[in-house]
């Protein structure tokens, strides 16, 4: 059973409802003695990352998330909060993978937030993109983006540059894009996740 962490900074409400029709069971995650009533876990996040953070830090999770052996998922925002720092506010982050989290530049032709279906290429061999082929669009919003980084790149994306659509490190996993809204690859990812 997926727990979702809940400190004020997640749209839940999209995510929920995606593990609702793919029957997938998960509950929520208030304190720190929840984490032991599941066997994987999700971070959500819209909005701004160093807000976002100061509100996690505020729950008191921030030691146990860091903690964690189980599967971890970061979606969008919360994806950014496992890098070490972001250039939004200035913030430092988890820092569970060691890479930073930087604002798109402006670029004639592209407009900033990143906001639509982009494609995304995933490493082969990760049971996170398995059975989603390479190319796969998947919906992403967001105004800054992880650095690429070879060793915790899971998937990268092309928009202005090159970046990490997705990351890992041992048992951490995060996502750019929000799998929630991007159809049927969105949530294979999300079934693959509640498998791995």
């Amino acid at each position: 059973m997926i727990g979702i962490v809940r400190y004020g900074a997640g749209n839940i409400f999209s995510l929920t409802s995606a593990l609702d029709r793919l029957g997938i069971a998960y509950g929520m995650i208030n304190e720190e003695a929840d984490f032991d009533q599941f066997d994987r876990y999700i971070i959500p996040g819209v909005g701004h990352a160093g807000a976002a953070m100061t509100k996690l830090v505020n729950t008191g999770l921030v030691p146990k998330i860091k903690a964690l052996q189980k599967p971890t998922l970061g979606i969008c925002v919360g994806m950014q909060l496992l890098t070490e720092h972001s250039e939004e506010g200035d913030s430092e982050l988890l820092n569970i993978i060691p890479v930073k989290t930087l604002k798109f530049k402006e670029e004639p032709g592209f407009k900033v937030p990143h906001t639509g279906w982009n494609n995304v290429f995933a490493q082969e061999g990760n049971p996170l993109f398995e059975n989603i082929p390479a190319g796969a669009h998947f919906y992403f919003v967001h105004s800054y983006y992880i650095e690429y980084n070879n060793a915790y790149t899971l998937a990268s994306t092309n928009y202005i540059n090159n970046f990490s659509a997705s990351i890992w490190h041992n048992n951490f996993f995060g996502v750019q894009f929000h799998p929630e809204k991007s159809g049927e690859y969105g949530e294979t990812l999300l079934k693959n996740f509640s498998n791995i």
